[in-house]
């Protein structure tokens, strides 16, 4: 049982960061949250591992741990509280890897999450709605909203491939 879990957070953790880190815009805030991630998929280890994509579970766990950060920080914001600690890319990106990430930051966070799942990780529209409990209706409207947005602001078409640059 201790390698299955093993094995699962060795494959998980770098999907998960660089989800996060696209999400997010973050890459510290990425892998905190894949950290904090992957200790609550080995509390609940026992359960997890019996459900139909554990994989899937631990990316909603993810998602919900990305969306409280930024209410709380939103209203840390509001109160004026400062953390004051610049937050640095530390891996050299392409220009445009950092052109697609920068058009994702500019989009509504669930647009953005929609995005990320269904094209960075390759969710299907079901699994996307599953993963963050959304109507399969509301995922394709984010996803054509967003990829709209994300077409607007580059200037140009934009391909699953671009999405992903930097993350091979």
């Amino acid at each position: 049982m201790e390698d299955d879990l093993a094995e699962f957070c060795r494959r998980e953790h770098r999907r998960l960061v660089a989800a996060l880190d696209l999400v997010c815009g973050s890459r510290p805030m990425a892998e905190d949250l894949a950290q904090e991630t992957l200790a609550r998929v080995c509390k609940d280890w026992k359960r997890i591992r019996t459900m139909e994509a554990p994989g899937a579970y631990a990316h909603r766990i993810a998602v919900n741990l990305a969306t409280s950060t930024f209410r709380r920080r939103s209203v840390e914001r509001r109160l004026g509280i400062r953390w004051g600690v610049p937050e640095t890319v530390s891996d050299p990106d392409s220009a445009t890897a950092v052109a697609v990430r920068q058009a994702l930051q500019q989009l509504r966070p669930q647009q953005r999450q929609v995005l990320v799942l269904r094209y960075f990780l390759g969710y299907s529209l079901n699994e996307t709605a599953e993963v963050l409990q959304m109507p399969l209706g509301s995922v394709k409207t984010h996803a054509h909203r967003g990829l709209a947005l994300l077409r607007e602001e580059l200037g140009g078409p934009v391909t699953t491939g671009e999405v992903v640059i930097g993350y091979a």
